[in-house]
């Protein structure tokens, strides 16, 4: 654990003796037959920061991940203290004191803030377990050091994007690093988090950290770095001292040319009135908002991270709507109830996110491109891939787009050219107003200066802008007047000319400040006592009571000591198999085979049985472990080394088993005068007057809990669900997480099946037919996320209780078991409903931290 102002003299007398601790050294790195990076060599000293410069697809990233340990260099090779290493995985890298804040935070929303900066490096007690005190104490003591006021505790995903990425930071210094590497560390900074961070570095350099800095703001750069080294097109440039570079000379090795005019002069006289607002506001994000857009005007909105500048977009173009005041096109009032409404008006809006709802990532670039105007590609509703072409293919190219061709997936190209590909699909819609938010955020300077030159010719052809950036110069550079926001209030506007950097900063941050700080931290620690009403497992025990109360009223034996044994031990088979699916779904898969897995080792324990009476017990559960351990070891490794989705690999494999059931079985029956008395009575029998599979139940839950919530891999199973991309960047084995999930979901299936097998005695190979649906309605009532890396061990046995209680009580009031599926299906439908209420609300309640 690295404790800024811990170290000594001592200690950093040791660093500096590894005057270089890490090195590139002539690396090479191709992806099939594309070069992403040439012979490149360049050194970290310590208590330096080297500053890595290049366009989008320069290599930077691929830079980063060869020194992570994320990447393997086809050719050259990464040097630690002056011998080469070679980097496996992540885990490597970070064993030899390399510590990395990736450009996309690697993050994992449903953990709370204390996991995420230690997963993968979790303290450990004596037993081997999660030594939680200890991990809380140094997130608290990190999270101090970079200025983030939030409890450990919280869960991540109530955080805002820039809270988020100080997170990513304090994981980077959680770790005992010499040698930090920053991947875009400020994008989603405010200033005054910029400047906190800066403290940091600072700090590090005299501690003797050897650091890399990647980023694209030249102010920036030439603020924090000793060296600067220039990638173009994959091939190192140069390194010099950052005193001996300029930064127009910078700039011309990253480009290849003199680029002058990054904010291009404009002389054009503005025209008409083309849309106004009066009065606007929109509950928690702004209040009274006047502004006035003319044609051929680029009019800035400038203010901090949650000033409401995003909001007022979103409610421009339809998103989300006023709580009062108006908007007016022409002068006349109009009233947006969607996006499209907005498109109808020719409004068009480039949102700040541009992976998560600017782009369909998984989408070639010609079908994200085309996408706004998707009906003018479909004629008579069918899709013509050359209309298509035809419809985008100009503003591409005048985009001058780096791409191989129209069906390469747009999650290949680089950040910049990503934005090329938003811009040209918004600009083929023909606008009149045009909304850009942080339009620049992430791309390289040569790029920018495009941006620039082609919003300058677009305001120069009559089309009206309205320009969000945090970037200071680029809104002093680019428009011709700035509204300044604060805490969702205009508090200033510039003309051209008027505004400087420290007017504008004043503007944004006078009167409360810490304000913002106070506000943000007291939207989580406000809790009041009723906040349980609010939890999924409340509305599942008033569900339980809602059909217990009136089913006994009809029918006292719901009530009844034999009633409640019953419901009991159906419960305990329930609960098992629905931790079988949990432990799956977490992992952001599913297993549609568990009921035949049950039903195939249900079987072939009877059998082993039946041909051993003398083992019963023993080679009974023995039997059925191992053929569910088989069965999921088979599933699981289908889905990580095929590749192949796993609501796909595991219906088949239900049939598959299902199948060899039958044939096994050939139609035999095997009852309960076929099998010894131990093995009917080994779940029946009774322990303090509770039914052994009930114990059995309890014990099984209780290792679990200890596996999911006391222990590393448990931790690791939820965050390959929660980021599958963002655990293997921290070196978390995603693959073999699932491979484990579904080999002990198999493991429990197959316990499952034995307890079945003694429970209700006479065995075929129908048995659980039909059961996966229960077992998975039980997960999903009880809140296990279909998206993965989210759920409660208390909300699936609530989940398995509910609908054992619905069962039973429709049975008792003689209610036709044919309406059972059609009641589960309403459940489950409730549910996912509940569900979306506590993600939009959670939603809000981010948002609210974010103003």
């Amino acid at each position: 654990m690295l404790h800024l102002g811990a170290l000594g003299e001592a200690d950093a007398m040791v660093k500096s003796d590894a005057a270089v601790p890490v090195a590139l050294v002539q690396a090479t790195k191709a992806f099939g037959g594309t070069i992403a990076l040439k012979d490149a060599s360049f050194e970290l000293r310590s208590g330096e920061v080297l500053a890595l410069l290049g366009e989008n697809g320069a290599g930077k990233s691929t830079c980063v991940k060869l020194l992570a340990g994320v990447y393997l260099p086809t050719g050259g090779h990464v040097e630690v203290d002056g011998k080469p290493v070679v980097f496996h995985s992540p885990h490597d890298a970070q064993a030899a004191g390399i510590s990395v804040m990736h450009q996309h935070p690697g993050l994992f929303p449903d953990l709370s803030v204390a996991e995420n900066i230690y997963l993968g490096h979790m303290p450990r007690d004596r037993f081997g377990g999660i030594d939680n005190a200890v991990m809380l104490a140094g997130a608290r003591r990190v999270l101090a050091t970079v200025g983030l006021d939030v409890p450990a505790e919280t869960r991540l995903g109530m955080l805002r994007t820039s809270e988020q990425q100080l997170v990513e930071i304090a994981r980077a210094l959680s770790l005992d690093a010499r040698v930090l590497i920053m991947d875009e560390p400020t994008a989603a900074l405010s200033q005054r988090e910029v400047e906190r961070l800066f403290t940091v570095v600072a700090d590090l350099r005299l501690h003797g950290v050897a650091m890399m800095f990647v980023g694209h703001r030249m102010d920036e750069i030439f603020r924090i770095a000793d060296r600067i080294a220039v990638l173009r097109d994959g091939r190192l440039i140069g390194v010099k001292p950052k005193a001996e570079l300029g930064r127009a000379a910078a700039i011309g090795m990253m480009v290849g040319r003199e680029v002058t005019d990054l904010y291009p002069q404009r002389s054009h006289a503005t025209g008409a009135l083309v849309l106004e607002a009066r009065g606007l506001s929109h509950a928690g994000g702004f209040s009274n908002i006047d502004l006035k857009l003319h044609a051929g005007e680029v009019l800035g909105l400038g203010g901090l991270v949650g000033s409401g500048r995003t909001e007022i977009a979103r409610v421009l173009f339809g998103i989300d709507q006023p709580d009062a005041g108006e908007i007016l096109i022409d002068g006349e009032a109009v009233r947006f109830a969607s996006a499209r409404d907005a498109m109808d008006a020719r409004i068009a809006y480039v949102s700040e996110d541009r992976m998560g709802q600017s782009l369909v990532m998984d989408f070639s670039i010609l079908d994200n491109a085309v996408l706004p105007v998707l009906d003018k590609a479909a004629r008579s509703g069918f899709y013509g891939t050359n209309r298509a072409i035809n419809l985008v293919s100009d503003w591409l190219k005048r985009m001058k787009l780096r791409f191989s061709g129209y069906a390469q997936p747009v999650k290949e190209l680089s950040g910049g050219n990503q934005q090329k590909v938003v811009l040209a699909k918004w600009l083929r819609t023909e606008p009149r107003v045009l909304i850009l938010d942080e339009p620049t955020q992430g791309i390289d300077v040569g790029t920018k200066a495009e941006v620039h030159a082609m919003v300058a010719d677009l305001a120069a052809q009559g089309m009206a802008i309205i320009l969000i950036s945090s970037e200071m110069p680029e809104l002093i550079g680019m428009c011709d007047r700035i509204i300044v926001l604060r805490e969702g209030h205009r508090t200033a506007e510039f003309a051209r000319g008027e505004a400087t950097q420290e007017k504008v900063l004043e503007a944004a941050t006078k009167a409360g400040e810490s304000a913002d700080a106070a506000q943000a931290t007291g939207e989580e620690k406000r809790k009041g006592p009723l906040d349980i009403l609010k939890r999924r497992e409340f509305g599942l025990l008033a569900a339980m009571l809602a059909v217990a109360i009136p089913v006994t009223i009809i029918n006292p034996r719901m009530v009844s000591a034999a009633n409640l044994t019953a419901v009991s031990m159906d419960a305990a088979l329930l609960v098992v198999a629905a931790l079988a699916q949990m432990l799956v779904l977490i992992t952001r898969n599913i297993d549609l085979s568990i009921a035949a897995v049950i039903g195939l080792s249900a079987y072939m324990a009877a059998s082993m049985v039946q041909a051993y009476p003398g083992l019963d017990i023993g080679i009974g559960l023995i039997t059925a472990c191992a053929v569910g351990g088989v069965a999921g070891l088979i599933n699981g490794l289908v889905v990580t080394r095929g590749k192949i989705p796993a609501i796909v690999v595991t219906l088949a494999s239900m049939s598959i088993f299902r199948g060899f059931n039958s044939i096994w079985a050939a139609g035999d029956q095997i009852s309960a005068d076929e099998v010894t008395q131990a093995w009917l009575d080994m779940t029946g029998l009774k322990i303090a007057g509770v039914p052994l599979i009930v114990v059995i139940a309890i014990v099984i839950l209780c290792l679990g809990y200890v596996l999911l919530y006391r222990t590393a891999i448990g931790r690791e199973l939820f965050a390959a669900g929660s980021n599958p991309d963002g655990a293997r960047l921290i070196g978390i084995p995603v693959d073999r997480r699932i491979l484990l999930a579904f080999g002990m979901a198999g493991l429990l299936g197959g316990l499952c099946g034995a307890l079945w097998a003694s429970r209700y005695a006479t065995i075929d190979a129908r048995v659980a037919l039909g059961f996966e649906l229960t077992v998975i309605a039980s997960a999903v009532v009880g809140g296990v996320a279909i998206r993965g890396g989210s759920g409660t061990l208390l909300g699936i046995i609530l989940g398995a209780l509910t609908l054992l209680v619905i069962k039973n009580g429709l049975t008792l009031v003689r209610v036709d078991p044919l309406w059972l599926q059609g009641v589960y299906g309403l459940v489950i439908l409730v549910a996912i409903g509940i569900d979306t209420f506590i993600v939009r609300r959670a939603e809000q309640a981010r948002q609210a931290r974010a103003r």
